[in-house]
């Protein structure tokens, strides 16, 4: 999955400034930053890989996923980065059991989205990230298709913008954050993004989705 990884962090490069200010809406603005720096990080340590991350390497059959959990549960700040890095581990632990990437990404989100509740207790519609795993774990399960789970990923992004806080920094700012979708949800339906664009590139993916989502307004 290394190219699903870099297209990724190609997308949250182009859309750090608008992560940034959705996040200045209803936390500490530092969200487009912490995403950011992490996937870099992920990528330097691709591009040039220790004796350590080459043996990781070797023990599992998405790397790529692998060195994202590390780098995000370890090293990057903020809520996000332990949330992430939760379920960029359990993405590559289904990678190694399953052969099929639908069936892997699906398993994997479903786990992922277990963890990340188990330490955050979100749920739909509190306005957090939930609220585009659990329509992209829907899409990959009605479509089965990477393109049905980031659209719909997408639109649970963007159906964020309407919902007033019940979890995280967000939930203290009231009415604050309303008008512009939640960035951890939008950066959720960017990998799916990504994933569909790497792995069903004539499925019609393309990057207006990415301006979709984060020029989105209630």
């Amino acid at each position: 999955m290394e190219p699903v990884i870099r297209e990724y962090h190609r997308v949250v490069e182009d859309a750090h400034a608008d992560l940034t200010l959705m996040d200045r809406r209803a936390g500490d603005g530092d969200f487009g930053d912490n995403l950011r720096d992490g996937l870099r990080r992920v990528v330097d340590r691709l591009d040039a890989p220790s004796q350590e991350t080459q043996e990781s390497h070797a023990a599992v059959e998405d790397p790529a996923l692998a060195v994202a959990a590390s780098v995000f549960l370890d090293e990057v700040g903020g809520t996000s980065g332990p949330l992430f890095g939760l379920m960029f581990a359990e993405l590559a632990r289904a990678g190694r059991r399953l052969p099929d990437p639908v069936a892997a990404w699906r398993e994997g989100l479903v786990a992922g989205l277990a963890a990340i509740q188990r330490v955050g207790e979100a749920e739909p519609g509190d306005r957090t990230l939930v609220d585009a795993l659990v329509p992209a774990i829907e899409g990959f399960a009605a479509e089965g298709t990477f393109s049905g789970a980031a659209r719909a990923a997408a639109d649970g992004a963007r159906a964020t913008s309407s919902l007033r806080a019940r979890r995280g920094r967000a939930s203290y700012v009231g009415d604050r954050s309303v008008g512009v979708p939640d960035p951890g949800a939008v950066a959720v339906a960017l990998l799916l993004i990504s994933a569909a664009r790497v792995l069903e590139p004539g499925a019609g993916v393309t990057a207006a989705e990415v301006t979709r989502i984060t020029a989105a307004e209630g």
